[in-house]
């Protein structure tokens, strides 16, 4: 199983990166987590735009899902080829409605499933898209929104989606190789429940769960990644870094 982080700026995209997009390969299986704001155009440097098997979206907040729509537009008017097949798109319910709401002049209301095949997440469901199992939990976020725990062949990647502190986090990583976790508020200044979680719980997340490697995510343009890395460091004794675009991990 191999990480590709794609985008990885919390809230708006930065100077340096796209919002949150992460493509999971397996036995030549593409999946992507999330389409967020400037991604679409850094997944073509990864793989082909025709070439993503499924797609899953933890919550509909534009930072996380709103490249969707120019992909609607690459799958439903490709010239050369034909029109696309549809391909699973799983997210919270709503999902199709939302995105006709946000592009607005699709041909009709069912020109989406067309191209997308839209499945709704529930709390404890275990997908397996291709040769993937994904366990889905929800998380604590003003919306509908859900981390995920991805394994293959044993190994396990768990992404934490947009999130408050919860138990629902430690669960997901449990004894897992790699906790991709977002950290989008500093300690000590933005400690709000249900929103978003900060670099040290992040790290405390990753201690209780037994991860072997936490990778900080969706740090906004105006945090210090630097102030969040020390305080994660702080209370956890694994390798801790800063997700950054282009950076790949292989389990």
């Amino acid at each position: 199983m191999k990480l590709t982080v794609v985008g990885c700026s919390g809230s708006f995209p930065s100077a340096d990166s796209a919002c949150s997009c992460y493509l999971i390969e397996a036995e030549g299986y593409r999946l992507l987590l999330d389409l967020g704001n400037g991604a679409l155009g850094e997944l073509q440097k990864y793989t082909g735009l025709y070439d993503i098997d499924a797609i899953v979206l933890s919550h509909l907040h534009p930072d996380h899902f709103i490249d969707m729509c120019g992909y609607f537009v690459a799958r439903y008017y490709r010239h050369e080829g034909g029109r696309c097949e549809p391909i699973p798109v799983y997210g919270p319910a709503g999902t199709e409605h939302r995105l006709n709401t946000a592009y607005e002049d699709t041909p009709d209301e069912k020109s989406m499933s067309e191209v997308f095949d839209f499945r709704t997440l529930h709390h404890g469901e275990v997908l397996t898209p291709g040769p993937l199992s994904v366990e889905v939990s929800r998380v604590r976020h003003p919306v509908e929104a859900y981390g995920f725990r991805v394994e293959h062949r044993g190994r396990v990647l768990t992404y934490s989606g947009d999130t408050g502190p919860c138990p629902e986090v430690e669960e997901l990583a449990r004894d897992a190789d790699l906790l991709l976790c977002e950290a989008a508020f500093t300690d000590g200044k933005e400690n709000l429940p249900d929103v978003h979680m900060t670099g040290r719980e992040a790290g405390e997340a990753a201690r209780v769960a037994g991860a072997r490697r936490l990778v900080l995510t969706h740090i906004p343009p105006w945090t210090d990644t630097g102030a969040n890395l020390r305080d994660a460091r702080a209370v956890f004794d694994g390798p801790v870094e800063a997700a950054r675009p282009g950076a790949v991990y292989t389990f």
